[in-house]
């Protein structure tokens, strides 16, 4: 029984090896890459890009250029490599540990205070930060580099 298994087998492999020897090396597409290394927290913009080729299931998982100018890089990148999604974030305009300007704003009234942020954040997201003076904790949201706005009722 085991030696009609092993001849199967071999007549298998032998009736599938002119396919297997004569398989095509995958299709090479111009694909955009990084022309230099970027290092974490760089925006990337459109000049770090260069065009190289690739297989084609490599170029379906890289990101076009347009799509990311204005982005920062979440970890350092390679030279020559694609750019994908989980590679960028949005521009971290507030990040941990820096210095603030805090804004109070109710209705037409504003009171500003300097500050340190406890967290990160981009354009729009909710940070925690700490004033200066009273060190009173504050939820407030990123709206420019180094500026924070709290909303009061």
């Amino acid at each position: 029984m085991s030696q009609q298994l092993g001849r199967a087998a071999l007549f298998a492999l032998l009736a599938f090896a002119p396919a297997i020897a004569c398989a095509q090396p995958p299709e090479a597409v111009r694909v955009a890459v990084l022309g230099h290394p970027i290092a974490r927290g760089d925006v990337l913009t459109q000049e770090d890009f260069t065009e190289d080729q690739r297989p084609a299931a490599q170029a379906r998982i890289a990101l076009p250029p347009r799509d990311c100018v204005g982005l920062e890089a979440r970890r350092a990148l390679p030279s020559g490599s694609i750019v994908m999604t989980s590679d960028l974030m949005p521009q971290q305009l507030v990040r941990r540990g820096e210095p603030v300007m805090i804004r109070v704003v109710s209705g037409g009234l504003t009171i500003a205070a300097s500050g340190r942020a406890l967290a990160s954040g981009a354009k729009g997201e909710m940070v925690r930060v700490v004033t200066n003076t009273t060190s009173r904790t504050l939820d407030g949201i990123v709206d420019g580099t180094g500026s924070v706005r709290i909303v009061a009722p």
